[in-house]
């Protein structure tokens, strides 16, 4: 038998990879923000041209909570041309994916507090419950435009299976539906 063992620590790989992943958006981020300063500046970083647009005014750090954890992009300022990125909106701090992960949660009935739980063991932050609390408005009033929409034009049918329901209650005649119970 040989005295070579190799032993590995599961949780350990499982953090080195999250970081490179975390990294890795990061990284990615930061270089499409390059990307779209170039663009709007007609010029790269230090470039003097005479199609020049506008001038570059440094940066400023952004945390914007991912389902691969926080990451801190660097957001260039410009001078000279508005800066409105279409890879970050405006004001948001998490991506998309996370608050509607979030929002389903409250949705199926996990209370704020095991949310917040939730959320530091997934991304490693947690979320405030004033910040779910605000999802979750957002949420219910979609909900409350959804259930309050026309139905004209559209065609209903309700199959109701060994429910006597009077004829007041719905306003019109039920048909028998053809299922079997």
């Amino acid at each position: 038998m040989s005295n070579n063992i190799v032993q590995f620590n599961e949780e350990i790989i499982k953090g080195q990879i999250k970081e490179l992943v975390r990294d890795s958006v990061e990284e990615t981020l930061n270089n499409l923000l390059e990307a779209e300063a170039d663009k709007l500046t007609q010029a790269a970083r230090y470039e003097r041209k005479e199609s020049r647009q506008g001038y570059r005014s440094g940066h400023y750090d952004r945390k914007l909570t991912t389902t691969s954890g926080d990451v801190m992009p660097h957001v260039p300022q410009l001078k000279g041309v508005p800066f409105e990125t279409a890879i970050i909106e405006r004001y948001r701090r998490r991506e998309s994916s996370v608050e509607e992960a979030l929002i389903e949660m409250y949705l199926a009935g996990v209370s704020v507090r095991r949310v917040e739980d939730i959320t530091g063991a997934l991304w490693g932050s947690k979320v405030s419950a004033s910040t779910i609390s605000e999802l979750n408005k957002k949420a219910y009033a979609n909900i409350e435009v959804w259930r309050n929409r026309s139905l004209k034009g559209s065609k209903v049918s309700l199959c109701v299976c060994g429910w006597n329901l009077p004829e007041t209650k719905l306003g019109r005649r039920i048909r028998k539906c053809g299922c079997r119970q």
